[in-house]
């Protein structure tokens, strides 16, 4: 069995440990691959996410070069399989990857889990966001995000980390947690400045461990930074929260009976 992760530097473990994939191009062919999950993949696609415009004049024969190539790799890995990963079809190219083999796969599936767990039972929800965000090793595909298709899926799964992180908050917020995740929160927020949830939970968060002064000139500051930078007035969401701190509404007291919502 092997185990991809992308979320970072593309990595390919074996029970052996860490196997090399030397060459930028081999490594933008298998980053594609992966992201596809388990569809085909037409040559034209990886010869674009290989190459761009700087495409060999015997470009088919480069591309099945690099196939070839990898799929030697790739069975060196798992001598004992009678199949190859890496298969060819009339559509193009498809690499075969199972339940629990790529980290992203499971990134996303303990994100889901997650959030259906929320409501019930926040801890456990917290529990999985956590260890789901600890497989991130840095920027999705490292410091080599490839072509075209995996700057996308890269941004995709960025997307689903701040989700991550924001579904966290909720359920450490739930259960009163709001001292633990201040240094968290404030992090997130600086670090991802027009997101307004983040400053909803922040304003919440200090508004719970006795700042509300503080959570005001967060929004405030919130409030500046939407204006000055994209000409928007704050979410009628982050608008509520100011005005449930300005009249010290219950909802705002953490309780299981009382759950945080994004309309505060």
């Amino acid at each position: 069995m092997l185990h991809f992760s992308i979320l970072g530097a593309l990595e390919i473990r074996t029970s052996a440990g860490k196997a090399e994939i030397p060459g930028d191009l081999q490594r933008s062919l298998i980053q594609v691959l992966l992201v596809s999950e388990g569809r085909s993949v037409s040559g034209e696609t990886l010869a674009e996410e290989m190459w761009g415009d700087s495409a060999p004049d015997n470009q088919a024969n480069a591309l099945q070069a690099h196939i070839s190539r990898l799929r030697r790799r790739l069975k060196s890995l798992e001598p004992d399989s009678p199949v190859s990963r890496l298969s060819t079809h009339p559509s193009g190219y498809r690499l075969t990857v199972a339940a629990g083999e790529l980290d992203a796969d499971e990134f996303v599936k303990k994100i889901a889990e997650a959030e259906t767990l929320l409501a019930a039972r926040p801890e456990r929800a917290a529990e999985l966001l956590r260890q789901a965000l600890g497989m991130w090793r840095g920027p999705a595909f490292g410091h080599f995000p490839g072509g075209a298709v995996c700057r996308l899926a890269g941004a995709r799964y960025e997307e689903q980390r701040l989700r991550a992180m924001e579904l966290l908050f909720d359920a450490e917020l739930r259960v009163g947690r709001h001292a633990r995740i201040l240094a968290e929160l404030n992090e997130a927020h600086i670090s991802n400045p027009l997101r307004e949830r983040f400053c909803e939970q922040f304003m919440i968060a200090l508004y719970r461990s006795g700042r509300q002064a503080d959570a005001l000139d967060a929004y405030r500051r919130m409030w500046r930074r939407l204006s000055d930078e994209i000409g928007v007035l704050p979410s009628p969401s982050l608008r509520g929260v100011e005005h449930a701190i300005l009249s010290h509404a219950p909802e705002l007291t953490p309780g299981d009976d009382c759950p945080v919502s994004q309309s505060a």
